[in-house]
């Protein structure tokens, strides 16, 4: 199982980043996969999953409709889609996959929004 994310970088507040995480070794699919992030010194907070073959999708309260999952099956990808960036959504992005219970984390791709 490999998971690798890209799209982060440096954006002024208002701004917006797509984030791409790239699955291999399983199919998404069937699986919960998305979104945590993190700030040093700070916990870990998810902010957005989708599961199961409907597509069902889950956002963090920050989120505020700001932020939109989205996922192709053909390509095993996943993306964050992130609008009206906020200072505080500086962080590290971390795709994540649940397979059977088990956890599995990419290594991560840096947002920051700084004026």
């Amino acid at each position: 199982v490999q998971l690798v994310e890209s799209g982060g970088g440096s954006v002024p507040p208002g701004g917006s980043l797509t984030l791409s995480c790239a699955a291999s070794g399983f199919s998404i699919d069937f699986r919960a996969i998305g979104w945590f992030r993190q700030v040093p010194g700070k916990e870990r907070e998810g902010v957005s999953y989708i599961t199961d073959p409907t597509g069902t999708t889950y956002y963090g309260d920050f989120v505020k409709g700001r932020f939109t999952i989205s996922r192709d099956i053909a390509k095993n990808m996943v993306y964050l889609q992130m609008n009206v960036l906020k200072l505080e959504d500086t962080a590290d992005y971390y795709c994540y996959a649940n397979i059977r219970g088990i956890y599995y984390w990419g290594k991560g791709t840096l947002v920051t929004v700084s004026s």
